[in-house]
């Protein structure tokens, strides 16, 4: 397999030498024919369990097989201790910022992020100010996403601290390596990832209302037709914990939340909430939602019942926001980032919005508020129609968009057609909140299948790849943590 000079590969140097010589040796002794033999039972494997996924508005149809490639994406655990600990850092910090915006606002009022911008935010939430949840904990599971230019620099691109999907497909895949793959296990020592979900239940029950000893969690799903509803039933399943819709749960006089069982009604104490702030309440947020549990909020605002994530958090990662996130850390931390925030241009500042008009063919565009890649315009890559019709909504709506160069992701081998090539990758960790901070080791790795292509997401065609932090022969205790 042949690299770019401009690209950095996870596996190659520009040389061809390998920078994980264990693994690069067991995938060498593979002929391509067996890789791609493997990869078509890894595909048959996921297509019997049912691992799936939906992509709304699909010709083919909405549910579709999880996209998996049988090539793993290595990290070094030198460089993955300064991956966790700059997540850690970034999520107290914006979980202080939660705190804070709903509470006393001191970081609007001392002008470190301008007020105006946090209050415009679709995400922002009125009825939540003045509250604090239990523990003071907003970002109970968050999901960051990290991409590695072609310089090799590690850079966070965005934070989903609403209900981050993703994590029952880094298990899973995890699980479809060991079976369909087992050779390129030997000689790499790799972290461990099968304890997640006791460790979510985990930080789930430590924030739970302090009036009982024994809490009840739930996960709340918004049925069977929600993109990640696999997730959502695998999740539940692995914590031993019910999966409840909305209807099956209800809110009595005295603001207690409950659960419908053929016992009778059993009290609940913690909701893992995987329905949108909007959907959750008729009586607090959309009065037609149907999916939600009319008074959920008033046993919330009680003092009741655990939400995870809170409601409001969405305003931590709006994408305008995501701009002032090394100013957030330094101002509640009094620390510099460990990690990276890509250079961002916001659209609702009037001279950076003229700079991205004029450079719309360099950039790339992305709403604020939007995810699953929907809505972005690479711009080196995009019609002079479509960076018109950007220009367009820009102008409209300038509050809406943010900027940032065009990175040149890392990438992978990825076998394709029976043959090994490099695809552009990117990570997502996920970050739990529960007494303290934990990191998965890795995460989902998710693979642009499309060559050439910089978008990763399932949804516009992704896969992904099982992700090793490999330990390697490293004495744990001689392992230092960058500001600890």
């Amino acid at each position: 397999m042949t690299i770019e000079s401009s690209n950095f590969d996870e596996l190659l140097t520009t040389e061809g030498d390998p920078r994980h010589p264990a693994l690069s040796g067991c995938l060498a002794s593979l002929s391509a024919e067996v890789l791609a033999e493997r990869q078509r039972h890894a595909e048959e494997e996921l297509l019997e369990k049912g691992i799936t996924f939906a992509v709304y508005g699909h010709n083919d149809g909405n549910e579709k097989i999880w996209p998996f490639d049988v090539v793993p994406r290595p990290i070094a655990w030198d460089e993955w201790v300064t991956i966790e600990a700059g997540l850690k850092q970034r999520i107290r910090a914006l979980n202080l910022f939660l705190d804070d915006v709903y509470g006393e606002g001191r970081i609007m009022k001392d002008k470190v992020v301008p007020e105006e911008l946090v209050k415009t935010a679709k995400t922002y939430r009125p009825e939540c100010v003045g509250f604090r949840p239990p523990g003071g904990v907003w970002t109970h599971v968050v999901g960051t996403d990290l991409v590695r230019n072609h310089d090799g620099t590690i850079y966070v691109l965005e934070d989903n601290l609403r209900c981050p999907s993703g994590v029952s497909y880094v298990l899973e895949n995890r699980e479809i390596m060991k079976r369909v793959l087992p050779e390129v296990f030997y000689g790499s020592t790799i972290a461990s990832i099968e304890d997640y979900p006791e460790r979510l239940l985990d930080a789930l029950l430590k924030t739970a209302p302090a009036h009982t000893s024994s809490p009840t969690a739930v996960v709340l799903t918004p049925g069977v037709y929600n993109s990640a509803y696999f997730e959502h039933s695998f999740l539940a399943q692995q914590m031993g914990i019910e999966l409840v819709n909305g209807s099956d749960l209800f809110v009595d006089d005295d603001d207690m939340v409950w659960m419908k069982t053929t016992r009778g009604p059993q009290r609940v104490d913690v909701i893992y909430r995987r329905i949108d702030d909007d959907f959750l309440d008729p009586e607090a947020f959309r009065p037609d939602s149907m999916l939600g549990v009319p008074g959920l909020m008033r046993a919330y605002r009680s003092g009741n019942v655990t939400l995870a994530n809170a409601p409001g958090t969405g305003v931590a990662d709006d994408k305008a926001v995501y701009r002032y996130v090394p100013e957030i850390i330094r101002y509640y931390l009094g620390e510099e980032a460990i990690l990276k925030n890509v250079p961002t241009y916001l659209c609702a500042e009037p001279d950076q919005c003229e700079y991205v008009l004029g450079h719309l063919d360099e950039l790339v565009v992305k709403p604020t508020n939007e995810s699953g890649g929907y809505g972005i315009l690479m711009g080196p890559q995009a019609s002079q129609a479509d960076r018109d019709k950007c220009a367009e909504a820009i102008r409209n709506d300038p509050r809406n968009y943010i900027a940032q160069p065009m990175l040149t992701l890392s990438t992978v081998p990825t076998v394709i057609n029976q043959s090994l090539v490099p695809r552009h990758v990117d990570l997502r960790p996920f970050i739990l909140f529960g007494e303290d901070v934990f990191v998965l080791p890795g995460g989902l790795t998710r693979v642009a299948l499309k060559e050439g292509s910089m978008i990763v997401n399932s949804s516009q065609g992704g896969g992904s790849k099982d992700t090793w932090v490999l330990l390697g022969d490293t004495p744990f205790a001689r392992l230092q943590v960058p500001g600890q």
